[in-house]
């Protein structure tokens, strides 16, 4: 099923006062209006009173701008960045759990030294994997770790920033 007509990945970067509530409030105003978040990593900045929202969401440009600017509205935000068309880096961190009888640990070692990713625990059944990439490599991992048979994943979506330097942060006068 293709994408629908003007519907496009949006990264948005969201700085917000570290408060209780502040995440639901902001899910809130996308499912409000139809966009589904893709991806959601919440964290806290150099500074903790202040967290960093990374949101992946389909839309189309107008609705984006709506959310953007509901976002503005809201107390605790400080700063709303659509980083989408901006040059940016990105990342995501997946851990995996796979068979792994004796036979197939020294393909599955291969594997995992080639992405660059690292065992975390090995048990007689099973290797845990953890791995950090752009969401590509990760996909490609995955495939190839698929036919030993997948037992769990956990993926934390993707965490991204602009490029260029950012300017301090400078909170709203409560």
């Amino acid at each position: 099923m293709g994408a629908k007509k003007g519907m496009m990945k949006h990264v948005i970067s969201v700085l917000v006062e570290n408060k209780f509530g502040v995440l639901a409030r902001i899910s809130g105003l996308f499912s409000a209006r139809g966009f589904n978040i893709d991806s959601l990593a919440v964290g806290e900045t150099d500074d903790p009173t202040v967290s960093r929202m990374t949101i992946v969401a389909e839309g189309n440009e107008s609705t984006l701008e709506q959310i953007t600017k509901q976002l503005h509205k809201l107390i605790d935000v400080i700063k709303v960045q659509d980083i989408t068309n901006q040059d940016y880096i990105d990342r995501e961190l997946m851990l995996i759990k796979v068979n792994a009888g004796k036979k197939d640990r020294a393909k599955l070692i291969q594997i995992v030294d080639t992405f660059k990713a690292n065992i975390i625990d090995v048990n007689p059944e099973t290797l845990s994997i953890e791995i950090a990439g752009e969401q590509s490599k990760i996909d490609a991992i995955m495939e190839l770790l698929a036919p030993f048979g997948i037992r769990e994943i956990v993926r934390t979506g993707r965490i991204a920033m602009a490029r260029k330097k950012e300017v301090a942060i400078k909170k709203k006068s409560s």
